[in-house]
């Protein structure tokens, strides 16, 4: 396997060609189109009673989840204990945000740079984001790729839904709506044979149950799940959607780098120095993107944050685009709250929750900067010119910093792939066993 994520035809045509090469087995069917009209192709394989499903590219920007599906199903195909022997089917959804994972495939094909890849990938806005916008849009108001995933459980009543993460800095780890007990236990094995780190510290489950290193459940109902700057509500996600039929959902996490200190379970010796300064800084990050998003509106055609529907394949439309980094912008002073409301902190604040807040926290500005440079993609004359060099500067030197200030190291795209599919294996014997 080359050491480079798959593009979504390339995926999709694999896939057909490996339900073919199983008749029997493996089927291949459109469960839904996305709202550029992409298809969206549920892969299945065995015909067992008790339904596992995998969920792939719930976010555009995380593209190691279709290469880890397909995987999945070539050791599920050869394997009657994963199926037969265990009464079981899986079912895999390829893509479940088409039109956000196409545009991440722009730029380098190969190993990118964190800069190229923060300059080319694209994560839309969360109303926008299929998995998490069932939870900030109105219940009549769905996106058709999260309606079709809702379809697809009400259809198959998966005792397990997995969904196939990829984080671009840090370490391995899962998070789960129900309990697995002894899961943390395969999950650092896995990640030691690759040597990959074990992220003891989450900005997205600071207040979850740790079950385990690595491994964090869902908190009981009432207590809190996430920081209050964050708009999305887990309950009413499409993670949540098995519990109807007795089920639950695993996510399964792997890094595009690993940084060794997202692992380090010493405590912080100044945790209220340490998020100050974190604040401090989304503050000051964020006072420079908001003056680079006033730039680049100026420069903008007139009209250009009122367009209407976009066709397909032509790309985010500006207002999209504006909307994002408008929103990355906005949220980094609520970030900044955040923080400093962490101490004194719900929880022990170790080395390593430190180190994936100071991540989350230039990983926004980043964002941003990608965004502000896909809006002047294009544009002629010696402003946008202008503009678009000092956000390049400004990319470049934040993503340095975030490098060498972390210690960054590449996980070959193999070696997430292996690790990633390892895991669901693993979280489905123990939950199959039990």
């Amino acid at each position: 396997m080359a050491d480079a994520y798959p593009s979504v035809a390339g995926v999709a045509a694999a896939a057909s060609a490996f339900a073919r090469f199983h008749p029997g087995l493996c089927t291949l069917r459109q469960v839904g189109k996305s709202r550029e009209g992409r298809p969206l192709h549920l892969l299945s394989a065995g015909r067992g009673r008790r339904n596992v499903l995998v969920v792939a590219a719930p976010h555009s920007d995380e593209r190691i989840g279709p290469a880890t599906a397909l995987r999945l199903a070539e050791r599920v195909a050869v394997d009657p204990d994963l199926h037969a022997r265990a009464d079981a089917s899986w079912h895999f959804l390829l893509c479940l945000d088409p039109d956000g994972t196409v545009r991440s495939e722009e730029g380098p094909a190969v190993r990118r740079t964190p800069a190229s890849h923060f300059r080319h990938s694209y994560r839309p806005p969360p109303d926008e984001q299929p998995e998490w916008a069932p939870s900030v849009r109105p219940a009549g108001d769905q996106l058709p790729e999260s309606q079709a995933l809702f379809d697809v459980i009400d259809e198959l009543r998966p005792f397990l839904q997995c969904s196939l993460h990829g984080n671009d800095l840090g370490g391995s780890w899962i998070q789960l709506t129900r309990d697995i007990p002894g899961l943390a236990e395969p999950l650092g094995k896995l990640s030691a044979e690759r040597d990959v780190p074990v992220q003891t510290g989450t900005y997205d489950a600071l207040y979850w149950t740790v079950s385990g290193p690595g491994v964090y459940v869902m908190p009981e109902p009432g207590r809190p799940m996430q920081f209050p700057s964050l708009p999305e509500d887990v309950t009413r996600s499409t993670w949540v959607r098995p519990h109807r039929y007795g089920g639950m959902t695993a996510l399964f996490e792997v890094p595009m780098w690993a940084s060794r200190r997202v692992a380090d379970t010493a405590p912080h010796p100044d945790p209220g120095r340490a998020l100050a300064a974190l604040a401090g800084l989304l503050r000051r990050q964020s006072e420079r993107t908001r003056a680079l998003l006033d730039d680049v509106g100026a420069l903008l055609p007139a009209g250009a944050g009122s367009c209407g529907p976009y066709e397909p394949g032509l790309g985010p439309w500006p207002e999209t685009l504006l909307r994002l980094a408008t929103g990355l912008v906005d949220i980094c002073p609520q970030v900044a709250d955040d923080w400093e409301a962490l101490h004194p902190a719900p929880v022990p604040l170790t080395l390593a929750h430190v180190t994936a807040l100071d991540i989350a926290a230039r990983r926004i500005s980043l964002r941003a900067t990608g965004t502000l440079l896909r809006l002047l993609d294009g544009l002629p004359g010696e402003g946008p010119a202008r503009t678009r060099a000092e956000c390049e500067r400004l990319l470049l030197r934040w993503a340095d910093e975030l490098a060498v200030g972390h210690d960054l190291a590449w996980v070959p795209v193999p070696e997430q792939v292996e690790l990633q599919s390892e895991c669901v294996l693993a979280a489905f014997r123990l939950l199959a066993a039990g």
